[in-house]
């Protein structure tokens, strides 16, 4: 977003509800542009802006404001997952759920994957919650799905390329090392942490929203394999 005014030479800060914008550059004294943090939980909301010179605050000639919307189909991804990743919340009048038969963690993902505006294909389909693909609700099938089918546009990452995954991607692990796919996430949030890149999930079993990745394969699992699914642009 672009921020006009007068003095605005020593603007070091802008914030979104006191989150903290990006890329803050002053144009010149009349002129800041900054990238806007997404909305939490990616819900529309409309935020209240600060700018700060230091630790000082920019005096304004009203209260600024900034609506932020569901635009992109990353953004239609996330909000779905972040409406319905807790037990609590399942989306269980369109998808029922699977855990007495394996697990709802695909069978999550294939919802997002949805949301985002990625189209069904006779080999990953769902029409009600006792006839679908087994690809929608097992991670195995999804994976082979996957294999077969490049035409779908999906890219598989090795954990060596883990800084080219994005927010919305998919994570695939295998616990025991046996080649066989036995669980699966989304990216909802890559932050860099002291210089290191930190890769948060949201999935079902185990329910959460910010897991960490590094914490899931090297304390929670360790020695399992994983690896990355980008998922094409809708």
């Amino acid at each position: 977003m672009t921020l006009k005014g007068k003095n605005l030479s020593a603007v070091t800060r802008v914030t979104f509800d006191g989150v903290g914008a990006t890329d803050v550059t002053v144009v010149s004294d009349t002129e800041v542009t900054a990238h806007v943090p997404v909305a939490a939980e990616y819900v529309p909301a409309v935020s209240q802006v600060n700018v700060y010179a230091g630790n000082e605050l920019v005096p304004a000639d009203e209260q600024l404001t900034y609506g932020r919307e569901s635009v992109t189909p990353v953004d239609a991804q996330l909000k779905y997952a972040f409406e319905h990743w807790s037990r609590e919340t399942y989306n269980l009048a369109s998808y029922g759920e699977f855990n007495s038969v394996g697990g709802d963690c695909m069978n999550f993902v294939s919802q997002t994957l949805i949301a985002r505006g990625i189209p069904m294909t006779p080999g990953w389909s769902f029409t009600s919650p006792t006839d679908y693909t087994g690809s929608w609700i097992y991670t195995p099938s999804f994976e082979n799905y996957l294999l077969s089918n490049p035409q779908a546009g999906f890219t598989r990452l090795t954990v060596d390329q883990r800084d080219q995954a994005e927010v919305g991607d998919i994570v695939v692990f295998d616990w025991n090392n046996n080649d066989s796919a036995d669980h699966i996430q989304i990216i909802s949030d890559i932050r860099m942490v002291d210089g290191k890149q930190q890769i948060l999930m949201v999935g079902h079993n185990l329910d959460s929203n910010w897991r960490d990745f590094d914490t899931t394969v090297n304390v929670e699992h360790p020695g399992a394999l994983a690896w990355f699914w980008k998922v094409p642009k809708a």
